[in-house]
């Protein structure tokens, strides 16, 4: 095939997709594998998409998204930053805001700086752009160290990626880590991408966006994980107004749009506090720690719905392999999201019947060896 372009060769196939396909075959799976809420859209909601999808809200939003839900985000993260230049806009997920920052900010031989552990896109966007990805290592703690982080900058550096509460880690930042890498990006003039798709998922102390400290800081959001609408592809990108309005030229030749019904629906969405929610991943959160804490290595998670911990023999493929062979257990390869083969990831947004089989396998399965 010489007609596929030489990027293509940069990257394979998302190892969690793998897992997807793979569950999809099984007959009673224990899918610890989905980054996805396993609650329901709330019902007013659906109504509200029901509603914009009856009443022939069907064709194409402006690029920059429902005038209505904009209007709305941008007195919420005014009343929050209080930044005079800070403009938002509606993205496909953070998924297209993160395609959009990347194509609007990276030149060919840029360097984007990742922390390792990381989600999947951060290390494969850069180099479809042509730029260089560098990798600031966070083990054994995950947490940001930011003198190493110091250490990884050049002049070539054009872009830090900025994750918590963490996938895959589901550790979240202390509010210092988060204050000396937002001022430290501001110092070099590196632009900081906070990606905040789980900010409604912090349990054991407030949610702190680098935003707070560095006005120049690009945030990517949704409304995907924190209302369980992920397929809806409804999410909104903010930030300094130029970069903003670079970014939408480029979603007019992209994306187009997100969907527009969608976000009539999004614009209930705002009205809604996923609390309850969020009450009952703490308690999924609680009982992932217990069960586990006596088989496995593992840095307890503070936010997202994600759990990272070490294998207990073998690499990472050997024992995932093993888990999805003998327990039809669905967990992902560390090495999906690392340059390191030590770890698993887990997700705990299951059904409380799935997450108990899930921790007994994983029990039987350390005892092995």
């Amino acid at each position: 095939m010489n007609w596929l372009a030489d990027r293509m060769r940069l990257f394979d196939a998302s190892g969690i997709r793998r897992v997807f396909e793979l569950g999809a075959k099984l007959a009673h799976p224990i899918n610890l594998s989905i980054g996805q809420p396993d609650f329901d859209v709330p019902e007013p909601v659906r109504q509200a998409a029901l509603q914009a999808i009856q009443s022939r809200k069907n064709t194409y939003a402006l690029s920059q998204g429902l005038p209505e839900l904009r209007e709305k985000l941008q007195a919420q993260i005014q009343s929050e930053y209080g930044h005079p230049d800070r403009d938002v806009f509606i993205t496909c997920g953070t998924s297209g805001g993160l395609v959009l920052a990347m194509m609007a900010v990276v030149n060919p031989g840029d360097e984007v700086i990742v922390f390792d552990p990381y989600f999947v896109m951060y290390e494969v966007l850069p180099k479809l752009m042509g730029g260089q990805v560098v990798y600031v290592d966070t083990y054994p703690d995950f947490r940001v160290d930011v003198d190493r982080l110091r250490r990884a900058i050049t002049p070539r550096t054009k872009a830090i990626i900025w994750n918590s509460p963490t996938n895959p880690t589901g550790v979240m930042a202390t509010e210092e880590e988060v204050r000396d890498v937002a001022e430290l990006a501001s110092k070099h003039n590196i632009l900081l991408i906070s990606d905040e798709i789980y900010r409604a998922f912090c349990y054991d102390r407030p949610f702190v966006s680098p935003a707070r400290f560095n006005p120049d800081t690009l945030v990517l959001d949704a409304f995907s994980k924190s209302h369980g609408m992920p397929g809806w592809r409804v999410g909104f990108a903010h930030g300094p107004r130029p970069l903003i309005q670079e970014m939408i030229k480029l979603q007019q030749y992209t994306f187009v749009c997100a969907p527009h019904p969608f976000q009539w629906a999004a614009l209930t969405a705002l009205d809604i506090a996923p609390s309850e929610q969020i009450a009952h991943y703490r308690r999924k959160r609680d009982r992932i720690v217990e069960g586990l804490k006596d088989f496995y290595e593992m840095v307890p998670p503070t936010g997202a719905f994600y759990a990272f911990p070490k294998v207990p023999w073998g690499t990472d493929r050997e024992f995932v392999e093993e888990a999805i062979r003998e327990y039809q257990l669905l967990i992902i390869p560390g090495r999906v999201f690392s340059r390191r083969a030590t770890h698993f990831r887990l997700s705990f947004a299951a059904s409380d019947e799935i997450l108990e089989r899930g921790i007994e396998a994983l029990q039987r399965l350390a005892r092995r060896r």
